[in-house]
Formats: C-alpha cells, structure tokens, sequence
C-alpha cells in the first residue's frame, strides 16, 4: 500500500511540476510586463508651461514653470512603493535593469530638488514644487515609504547626501511627527490627532530598515509599537477586519473596513518581520498579529480570487490595490515559514484572479481605487474612483507576482 501511494505521488508530481514550470515562465512574464512599462514611461524629465521638455533644473529658463513629466519620477509614497519592488524584483531575476530605475529615481531627485529647494519660502504650497513632499517632509506620506527606499538604494550606492536624507526621514518620525501619549503615531487632520491605519505602512517600513541601517533597536522597538497600537485602535473583532482609522478626541473608530489600508497593515507587518531580529521579545506577537489578520481577510475573498474597495461589503467593486497586497503579504507569510503552507491557496487564488482580470496584456493594472482621504460615510469608500494605472497598485502588483513564483517554485520541490 505504501508502494502504491509513492507511485501516485510520484505520477502526480511528474504532471503537476511541468505545469508549475509553465505557469511560473507565464508568471514571470506577466511581471516583466508591468515593470517593463514602467522603465518605458519613465523619462526622468521636466516638463515646462511652455511645452518644451528640460532634462535638468539647471536647464530651466526664468519664468518658466514645470512639471516632471510623468508620474514615475515624481516623488511620493507610491514612487517608494514602486521604487522597493523594483529593488525586489532585480534581485530576484538577477537584471540589473530594474534595480537601475530605482537608483536613476533616486539620482533624479537628488541631482534636481535643490533648485526647487531654492524656491520654497516656507509657503504651504510646497506640494506644488515638483520634490515638494522631500522639500517639506511635514507627514509621513512625505518620507516613510521613499526613505526606506533610499535606504535599500543607500546599501548599493552610499552616498553622503542619501544618508542625510536618510537621517532626517528618522528624525522627523521619531521626534517630530505628532504621536498620542502612548506613542502611536497620528495627524492633526481631518481632526484633531486622527490615526491614520495608512501610517503602518508609511512609517514601519522604513524603522525596520533605519533598525537593520544601524543596529539601533529603539527603530525595531518603535516599529513594534506602532503595530500593536494600531492593531489596539483600529481592529475590529466581531468582522476580523481593520477599521481605517480612529478619531482620538472622541475615541471612536470610522466607518469603514476599507480594502487597502488592510493592505497597508498586512504589508507593515511583513515588512517589520524581514527585518526584526528573531530574539526580539514582541517578534512573536507580531507574527500572531499577521496570522490574525490573513484568516480574517481569507473570509471576504471572493469567487474571483479578489477583495473588494469595502472588503465586507461585497457590493463595492472589486478592487486591485488591497488584493495585490493580501497576495504578497500572505505567499510572502509561506514563503517565510511564519503561516502554515496550507493557507498558499488564498494567495495563489488572488494571484489568478488579478493575471486574469485586473492585468492587461501590455502589463496595464486595472481597477485601482484612486488616493483616499477619510469619511463618515459609507457612500464616499463605494464612490471612490477606480482607475486604469494608478500608483496604489503597482509596487504590490511586482511584489505579489515575485512572493508567487517563489511560492510555486517551492512548491515544484515539495
């Protein structure tokens, strides 16, 4: 009997591995695809009121004023996204093109921002200039997500002037940015100390790496906080499912179970847990934090293999970012061994519903819900646009595809 089982086994494997096989050159293709356009749009330029394209500040003519000419120059939280994927995405290939567009956006924004620099005088309308988020670094959507790329770049290419930047990103999370007494980290807007469950993502990864830069656990510990405190204020027991933020000056969560910042949650705790040392005292609750939150977004996954923009609503549409995000973070999760591999099926069902619904053949992302602010309604998450080839999905759309075909390959050896 137990021939007969190996034999099965055996003839199971010899069909299965060449259709993992298969199916990984299609996944890898898939990819390339998407990372590929980007290299493609990206033209690291300037682009005058006059209509004529400058390469360098140092070009522009007086009185002119411009623009960087496409979105994958610009610099944002969804730049840093993208910029780490890139990252992931050349060493995992071993192609040194998409590691260079990270270093050339970096380069692109260190050679040029001082001329802006020059031109702030303090004014609110620093987001107007182009780097005006590096400019100004006045939230964490100016420096979190960016300054961890830097840091991954600054371990290739060290540069003084990208470990000033560096140093002044921590700086400002840690001394600057507005925290509640406990020290979890919050805006004054739309109320007064409002936490956001966006800043996970836009502060932790970048501690964990500012950890790992310099061996200085006050960034793991800080790190550690921030993901339990949130998790204190924004999880919602009953649904298994984050709320998408908390209004502390009438200590009450918001209305909504938004997709992608459940997302930028589970991708935060992924990101720490690379990073944080294994004999950290808290690493453990981390990870049963993790494991909480991928069994209760598993429930609201849908016949497709995506979540939704209201991820217990399965009335809003279906939405790319936050299914992106749940598919890297979750066959990452496996990969690493920090969540049973029988739960590889959740991720390996989002990851075909987004090849076959939400990437076009020219490697185009579509249905992404477009940048968000908090409401008190629900009808403002339903209404919120989707758009063909917005930033929110794209790094996570790389990264889901690399966590994947590590997945299957591990798989082909099982």
């Amino acid at each position: 009997m137990k021939n007969l089982a190996v034999v099965v086994f055996l003839m199971i494997s010899a069909i299965l591995n060449p259709l993992f096989a298969q199916d990984s050159r299609n996944d890898e293709a898939v990819v390339r695809k998407v990372a590929d356009h980007i290299i493609n749009v990206a033209s690291f330029n300037f682009t005058g009121d006059n209509g004529k394209t400058y390469a360098s500040a140092s070009d522009l003519p007086d009185g002119v004023q411009v623009k960087i000419s496409d979105k994958f120059g610009e610099w944002r939280y969804t730049n840093g996204v993208i910029n780490m994927a890139m990252l992931n995405l050349g060493q995992f290939l071993n192609d040194p093109k998409y590691t260079d567009f990270t270093k050339h956006h970096i380069a692109f924004a260190f050679d040029n921002y001082q001329y802006f620099k020059n031109k702030y005088q303090g004014e609110k309308s620093a987001y107007s200039y182009p780097f005006g988020q590096m400019i100004r670094m006045g939230e964490l959507d100016d420096c979190g997500a960016m300054g961890a790329s830097i840091i991954e770049v600054y371990q290739i290419d060290k540069k003084s002037e990208y470990r000033g930047y560096i140093d002044k990103a921590a700086h400002h999370i840690i001394q600057e940015q507005e925290r509640l007494n406990d020290g979890t980290l919050v805006r004054r807007f739309p109320h007064e100390m409002t936490l956001w469950g966006d800043d996970l993502y836009m502060s932790v990864p970048f501690l964990a790496r500012m950890g790992n830069l310099t061996g200085d656990w006050k960034y793991y510990d800080d790190g550690v906080r921030q993901v339990l405190n949130f998790s204190k204020y924004l999880w919602d027991p009953q649904e298994q499912l984050y709320f998408h933020n908390y209004y502390s000056d009438v200590d009450r969560q918001g209305v909504a179970h938004w997709g992608r910042v459940n997302g930028w949650i589970m991708m935060a705790q992924v990101h720490l847990l690379d990073y944080l040392p294994e004999n950290h005292p808290l690493r453990k609750q981390i990870l049963d934090n993790l494991r909480r939150q991928i069994l209760g977004v598993a429930k609201y996954q849908d016949g497709n293999g995506l979540w939704h923009q209201v991820l217990d609503r399965s009335d809003s549409y279906e939405e790319t970012s936050c299914t992106a995000m749940f598919v890297y973070s979750i066959a990452h999760a496996v990969n690493k061994g920090w969540i049973d591999s029988r739960y590889a099926s959740i991720a390996l069902a989002g990851w075909k519903g987004l090849k076959q619904h939400e990437i076009t053949d020219d490697g185009l992302i579509k249905n992404v819900c477009v940048g968000t602010g908090i409401q008190d309604n629900m009808a403002f998450y339903y209404n919120r646009p989707a758009h063909l080839e917005d930033k929110h999905a794209i790094g996570s759309v790389i990264d889901a595809g690399v966590a994947i075909i590590k997945l299957k390959n591990s798989m082909k050896g099982d």
